[in-house]
């Protein structure tokens, strides 16, 4: 099982990525985290990549998640494709677009954490709250148009951990229930089918995990 974490800076991915891999931990599961590998490059080298070193980067991460026990729970903080939107928007740079969504199809649970979360300056990756949804937009422009599916997950502190199991249950439903936690009755997968509108959506996700 591959489960990744997709989102915006500041949007709480590796603190969901710690929470998940303790709960399925606690659960009896073998978990296999694999931390965003350009945190560690930017710490490294005190600087953010340039055009010519974001290959670099995907093929990291890429090697870092093929690496995991076979046997393990892969939860993977995030993956190339964050990197290819990046180029993206930095570069202008298409280039990593088929490798990265390649990779991406392997997992078969992909969470997209929500914009809810205030925006938090945390060294140099971090460009600034304005660039959160433009990420966001392309992030889910990219899934849709390659038929990823995915879950948007909101939620702060112990309920984002609780939206996120649900998300979990409602791609993965049979594996879900290795898990012994019944999966609540709703009717939406995936984003908002009357528009894209992250406040509406955020809205009809609350009224769900509440029913």
């Amino acid at each position: 099982m591959k489960i990744a974490l997709l989102g915006a800076e500041s949007t709480g991915k590796s603190q969901l990525a710690l929470a998940l891999s303790a709960h399925l931990r606690s659960a009896g599961l073998a978990v296999h985290h694999v931390e965003e590998y350009l945190r560690e490059w930017c710490e490294r080298y005190q600087r953010t990549p340039t055009q010519g070193e974001q290959q670099h980067i995907v093929q990291t991460q890429i090697a870092r998640v093929l690496a995991a026990p076979p046997d393990a729970v892969v939860i993977a903080d995030t993956t190339p494709l964050m990197t290819a939107v990046y180029s993206q928007m930095l570069f202008n740079d298409h280039s990593h677009d088929d490798l990265a969504l390649a990779h991406q199809a392997l997992y078969d649970i992909t969470l997209l954490t929500g914009l809810d979360l205030t925006w938090v300056s945390d060294g140099l990756q971090r460009d600034g709250p304005h660039v959160r949804e433009p990420v966001d937009q392309k992030v889910r422009q990219m899934l849709s148009q390659a038929n990823l599916p995915y879950q948007v997950v909101y939620g702060s502190g112990p309920q984002r951990l609780e939206n996120a199991l649900f998300c979990m249950g409602r791609q993965a439903p049979q594996w879900a229930k290795q898990l012994e936690r019944p999966l609540l009755r709703a009717r939406w997968s995936g984003p908002c089918d009357t528009c894209g509108d992250g406040d509406c959506e955020h809205r009809l996700f609350t009224g769900l995990v509440k029913s």
